[in-house]
């Protein structure tokens, strides 16, 4: 009888970063080897309300920590770095990434007080990991800079993970996607491809970075007697060098607002990423002192965050005052669900009289991700034999599988994976396997979501639905008789004179239940009383008004 032989295999896991935009997360593992490729976080839907941040559930990695080499980061924006805090709690393992990438996550470890090792690499560094992975970094072209693709050699053959990339060849530092080393990895063969998938709903090439150079200069030339406003992302350090080399030119003095920013800026100057004359950059403080054509102001807001400098004077509740002097650039594009939040502030800036400039009246931002003709080039160069969309949505992830088959792949070698999902490797397959524990964890404050989170998230979607109604009953304790019933309510109804009538009747529905117990003989076990006015009033509420308000009943004795 021949011997079953079995196969060594790569396996890859997703703990985040498919099936939705954000929270990146992957896993490879061979033998007894695991290596973690980011660990992101991602904003809280309009379904998490009080939730701060969304994070991977890392609960694989903690049951299997002796098996994790260490954690590779492509880049330093927060769905791939953002939950590093949280996880890295519970796993003590090296975490390799390139200066500006290393230098903001110091920043946030230190912000949580977490201890890890932190190991700065560069394009072309090769680290090895355990004994079944040496992970190769090259440099690619995104919003932020230090951004690496992954060439990782296994045992089996190579993975190629693109992180986020685009294709840019007059990049503002100079520093052009590695399409050489890329085409000898390619020739050399690619087992796998990890491919991001971001803006595979868009034909074409992403425009360079130098574009939204010349928009702005355009703008700066044609305001020179007004204030100047920049909303853009904290971490695109390229435009902002841009915005602070067109302030000197126009001699303009610089002000910063927003701490996540200012945070940035700070960490990118101290590693040489920017380069300013500091004799050129004031306290916000003093914004005042100087005329509206000596200023310009970069701030956080670009997507209508309600606590950004940009939201909060849009709003008028912040020191600095818009007026009819005031020119606002939002040099961003909206994410995907942030659009309201957005053009709230759009109009609450023309309210003020300021003359706004946004995305789709100006060339002022371009993304950092590529579209379908640049992600066709590294297929091209890449030749894969098994490709595995990420960094998408289902729909981003069907098209980019489609964009393969259309030039050349085998639709039977393409796997489209969801969170929690394992894909098994071998030199001729590829296969779905088990699922492995995933999921979601809430960050709310310094607390993060266990398991009774759903159930916290329920009430607050439950409170902010259809509002609260709070019965408070006040006993004599000895004589067991009723002293008072007080109803107060948040969030309930709207008309205060139908609310005034309809408490009064819900009070006598009150007062006649309390009747049908001997409250003197419960000895302040009043659980059951509770019960029946819970329900008692929910029923009473839904029929008259067809409202259903979280119900608290309260008994007190005095």
């Amino acid at each position: 009888m021949q011997k079953h032989i079995n196969k060594p295999s790569l396996r890859v896991g997703f703990l985040g970063g498919v099936g939705e935009i954000g929270k990146n997360m992957t896993i490879l593992e061979f033998g007894e080897d695991i290596i973690v490729i980011d660990c992101g976080s991602s904003f809280p839907n309009i379904d998490m309300p009080g939730v701060d941040l969304v994070i991977p559930d890392p609960t694989y990695l903690i049951e299997n920590k002796d098996r994790v080499r260490g954690i590779v980061l492509t880049h330093g924006h927060e769905d791939h770095i953002g939950a590093l805090p949280y996880i890295l709690k519970d796993l003590n393992v090296n975490v390799y990434g390139t200066k500006l990438t290393l230098a903001l996550v110091e920043n946030k470890l230190k912000e949580h007080h977490v201890e890890a090792e932190l190991i700065t690499v560069k394009p072309k560094t090769v680290i090895k990991l355990g004994k079944n992975f040496k992970v190769e970094f090259i440099g690619v072209n995104h919003s932020i800079a230090g951004s690496c693709a992954l060439s990782i050699e296994t045992p089996l053959g190579r993975v190629f993970h693109t992180g986020d990339f685009k294709v840019d060849y007059t990049p503002i530092d100079g520093n052009i996607i590695d399409l050489q080393r890329i085409s000898e990895l390619g020739k050399d063969g690619v087992l796998l491809l990890l491919g991001e998938s971001t803006n595979i709903e868009r034909p074409g090439y992403t425009m360079s970075e130098a574009t939204v150079g010349k928009s702005l200069n355009n703008i700066f030339s044609e305001n020179t007697d007004r204030r100047i406003f920049i909303a853009t992302f904290a971490s695109n350090i390229h435009r902002i060098q841009q915005i602070l080399d067109l302030a000197e030119k126009y001699k303009r003095k610089v002000a910063l607002l927003g701490r996540s920013l200012i945070n940035v800026v700070d960490c990118a100057a101290k590693i040489n990423e920017l380069h300013f004359n500091r004799d050129n950059m004031i306290d916000a403080e003093k914004i005042n002192k100087y005329a509206d054509n000596e200023l310009v102001i970069i701030l956080t807001g670009s997507q209508g965050e309600p606590m950004s400098a940009l939201t909060r004077m849009a709003s008028d509740v912040s020191k600095i005052k818009l007026g009819y002097n005031d020119t606002v650039i939002i040099s961003a594009s909206p994410i995907p669900g942030n659009e309201r939040m957005i053009y709230n502030v759009i109009n609450n800036l023309y309210r003020h009289g300021a003359r706004v400039i946004y995305e789709s009246l100006h060339e002022i931002h371009v993304s950092g991700h590529a579209c379908q003709e640049e992600l066709k080039l590294i297929h091209t160069l890449l030749k894969p034999k098994f490709f595995i969309p990420i960094h998408g949505e289902h729909r981003h992830q069907k098209k980019h599988a489609e964009l393969a088959v259309s030039i050349g792949m085998q639709p039977y070698n393409i796997m489209i994976t969801d969170i929690g999902n394992v894909v098994e490797v071998t030199e001729k397959t590829i296969t779905m396997k088990d699922n492995i524990p995933s999921g979601q964890l809430l960050v709310d404050g310094l607390n993060i979501g266990d398991e009774g989170s759903g159930e916290v998230i329920r009430d607050r979607r439950h409170l902010s639905e259809e509002g609260l109604f709070v019965v408070v009953v006040c006993l004599n304790a000895l004589s067991g008789e009723v002293n008072s019933v007080d109803i107060s309510t948040r969030g309930f109804i709207m008309n205060k004179e139908s609310d005034d009538k309809l408490l009064e009747s819900v009070k006598d529905l009150i007062i006649k239940l309390l009747s049908e117990f001997d409250l003197k003989s419960m000895s302040g076990e009043y659980t059951a009383v509770k019960n029946t006015l819970r329900k008692e009033i929910k029923t009473y509420l839904f029929k008259k008004i067809r409202r259903n308000p979280m119900i608290l009943p309260m008994i007190l004795e005095n």
